[in-house]
């Protein structure tokens, strides 16, 4: 038995907590130490591609910048 069939598990398709390797991994958000943590995993995800959506902008602004700084001189 490996560690992830102990841990909790948040299946993206039907909304469900699970404990284990219940579901394809494709459908699988986790590890989890606990249900509850599992159960907020829809908020993580959200909380996590936003802050990567915002590190992406800054990254466009500071190339955008550069190229227009190199072409400027």
């Amino acid at each position: 038995m490996t560690d992830g069939d102990e841990k909790w598990w948040y299946n993206l398709k039907t909304g469900q907590v699970e404990k284990g390797f219940l579901s394809p991994s494709i459908d699988r958000a986790g590890p989890f130490d606990t249900p509850e943590e599992a159960a907020k995993a829809p908020e993580v995800i959200r909380e996590r591609s936003r802050a990567w959506a915002e590190d992406d902008a800054r990254e466009d602004d500071w190339s955008s910048s550069a190229e227009t700084d190199e072409n400027a001189g």
